[in-house]
């Protein structure tokens, strides 16, 4: 079965790759990060001696160490045998130049006997009627197909030993492969190499590579073949050099942050470092748009599945972007991902693939539309480009069309309304959050008309359009902030509340505050909400949950909410408060840098969904405000 973690994760701008912390492949992606998943499993072992199979990702015997090397997206595992004292040496990284997963290896024999080893690749790729996969044995390695895709294992500088087609799983146990066919209807099969006899203290080089690519523009046989040649011959230690240099460039083209002096600091800096060098593995360089995660639960076995773009999510990344200097990335997502995703009523649907294409969704969520209103404008407040608004102004003005039409239905108490789901997708109704993100998303659009309108001064028409929409807007401004005082706010739990028949706390409620602005910080319904949102959420190490009873995956702190209630604090400043709350999330991070969805308070680690976009997010938007305030020098 399949790791829902993802514990590290490499790749370049069209393939990403997953692993554990034992350095096992556990999933491939291409052309993009949310789609098309490659492999069942990918497993490598060894035969030592007169040994059976013995896996580096997984033996009794096995000690590792993990790490990426400093500043980049490569990623290395020191893995010890220490039946054999075999010390394994692997270095995973994706090429730069071109679609292909580099495994290096250096093997150094730390014991007192020659060591004879064979180096072993099983590998099942995803296979199904519509798309079946077949094995072909090529030159020092094996060619995996369907009609659509190619996936090739190639050694560099190793003679193939032997390999095995059909009927792997039954004896690839004892490591040794035997097979009459060298093409065969199978997705599953494996090969070995022969790495040759290590004396004591000796060490020997190899590397695999992973080669990746579609039938689209070039599907015969010989072209691909012609391709994985090229592919063989080249040069491994300058393929390495190269993406390490990548790497330490882009961070330090993006990179505003240097804390030094203690482990805290450090520990800071690693997760910073860290979001940066993951955001363009989550982003689909083409479209601009995001996906939320790498995914976890192919068989929606726990979720409805994470790698997908949320416009929701964008709110809150795009602003991350923007602090990240990364303001064309941002400014693609609402210029190529917004306009190639929206309805032709204005709306967009729940979430997407990052190629634009529609994601499997369940119910209206309207909170998704208006959020892409609030984000231009915000991305706007960062660049003061003008032609940016333009540019996105008629997306904008269909957007709220739809928001109009949606409040005006609650306005009349229309019973044929369309009902919408909260944030979190599980409450249908009239939720504080959704309707605080129009009423944000209608204050971005009237400062979006302030800023373009000396341009449509002399077109009178596009004027008294624009008076008219504004009188609408301000209206509906006004019977969202009364609605909420009136209706979602309880007089006997003296605290806003979610929605009108689900009464229990949820940390979204702060956004009236922060970031929709409707309320102030210090607004005396909204210090009681923080009262009872603290004798309720806050656990007892001092994250938050999302809201009471909160069962998805188990009851636990969430980092979003967590930083949610410091960038609360924040407003507030309440500045001791706010880095409590921000220290809670560092203290949870993965030796690696990663934040997760959640947080295992029994042992202070990450849980759940590790590398989540939107956690890394409210991370770098919290730290910008921490430091602004010099709570942390």
């Amino acid at each position: 079965m399949r790791t829902y973690t993802n514990d590290a994760i490499i790749g370049n701008k069209e393939l990403k790759v997953g692993l554990t912390n034992k350095g096992e492949i556990v999933r491939v992606c291409y052309p993009n990060i949310d789609f098309r998943q490659f492999i069942e499993f990918m497993h490598v072992g060894v035969k030592i001696n007169d040994s059976n199979l013995i896996y580096l990702h997984d033996d009794v015997n096995n000690v590792y160490d993990q790490h990426y090397i400093e500043n980049t997206n490569v990623l290395r595992t020191e893995i010890k045998n220490t039946y054999f004292n075999l010390k394994m040496t692997q270095t995973d990284f994706v090429s730069t130049t071109s679609n292909v997963i580099i495994r290096k290896y250096t093997f150094k024999n730390e014991h007192d006997i020659p060591l004879d080893i064979k180096f072993l690749v099983h590998s099942k790729m995803t296979s199904d009627n519509n798309n079946f996969a077949g094995t072909r044995v090529i030159d020092r390695g094996m060619l995996q197909y369907t009609h659509g895709y190619n996936m090739a294992y190639i050694s560099n500088d190793l003679e193939l030993d032997s390999y095995k087609i059909n009927g792997v799983e039954e004896t690839i146990w004892n490591g040794i492969l035997k097979d009459k066919d060298y093409i065969g209807m199978s997705a599953s099969a494996a090969v070995s190499y022969n790495v040759g006899t290590l004396k004591p203290n000796e060490s020997k080089d190899f590397s695999i590579s992973i080669f990746i690519c579609d039938n689209k523009e070039k599907n015969k046989i010989i072209d691909i073949e012609t391709q994985i040649d090229k592919i063989r011959k080249r040069n491994i230690s300058k393929e390495f050099q190269n993406a390490k240099q990548y790497w330490r460039n882009y961070l330090k083209t993006h990179s505003s942050l240097n804390l030094e002096g203690t482990q805290y600091k450090d520990t800071i800096q690693k997760i910073y470092n860290r979001t940066i060098l993951l955001y363009p593995l989550l982003t689909n360089s083409n479209t601009g748009g995001m996906s939320a995660a790498m995914e976890i639960d192919e068989g929606f076995s726990k979720c409805g599945r994470y790698s997908y773009c949320w416009p929701r999510d964008s709110l809150y990344i795009t602003k991350a972007l923007d602090l990240l200097k990364m303001e064309r990335e941002a400014e693609k997502f609402y210029k190529v991902f917004c306009k190639n995703t929206q309805s032709k009523n204005g709306m967009w649907e729940q979430r997407f693939f990052t190629d634009c294409t529609l994601a499997p969704c369940w119910g209206y969520q309207v909170d998704e539309t208006a959020s892409i209103i609030y984000g231009i404008y915000d991305h706007y407040t960062r660049t003061k480009e003008v032609k940016f608004l333009k540019d996105n102004l008629r997306m904008a003005e269909k957007a709220v069309k739809f928001l109009e039409t949606y409040v005006e239905d609650l306005m009349e108490n229309k019973k044929e309304i369309r009902v919408s789901y909260d944030l979190w997708e599980m409450y249908e109704g009239v939720s504080i959050y959704s309707l605080a993100s129009i009423f944000a998303a209608y204050e971005a659009m009237t400062k979006i008309y302030a800023t373009v309108g000396e341009d449509m001064k002399d077109n009178k028409l596009k004027q008294a359009s624009i008076d008219k929409d504004i009188e609408v807007i301000q209206k509906q401004i006004k019977w969202i902030k009364d609605y909420i005082s009136k209706n979602l706010y309880d007089e006997e739990k003296k605290s806003f509340v979610r929605n009108e028949e689900d009464k229990r706390v949820d940390i979204s409620i702060l956004g009236v505050t922060t970031p929709f602005k409707i309320f102030g910080p210090n607004d005396k319904k909204v210090k009681n909400t923080i009262e009872r949102i603290d004798l309720n959420l806050r656990t007892y190490t001092g994250g938050y949950l999302r809201f009471e009873d909160d069962h998805y995956t188990g009851n636990r702190p969430w980092v979003i909410a967590t930083l949610w209630m410091a960038l609360y604090h924040i407003e507030a400043k309440n500045y001791k408060k706010a880095k409590e709350c921000f220290d809670f999330v560092v203290s949870s991070a993965t030796s690696h840098g990663f934040l997760a969805e959640q947080v295992d308070n029994s042992k202070m680690e990450s849980a759940w969904v590790i590398g989540l976009g939107w956690s890394h997010a409210m991370f770098v938007i919290v730290l910008n405000e921490l430091i602004k305030h010099k709570e942390i020098k």
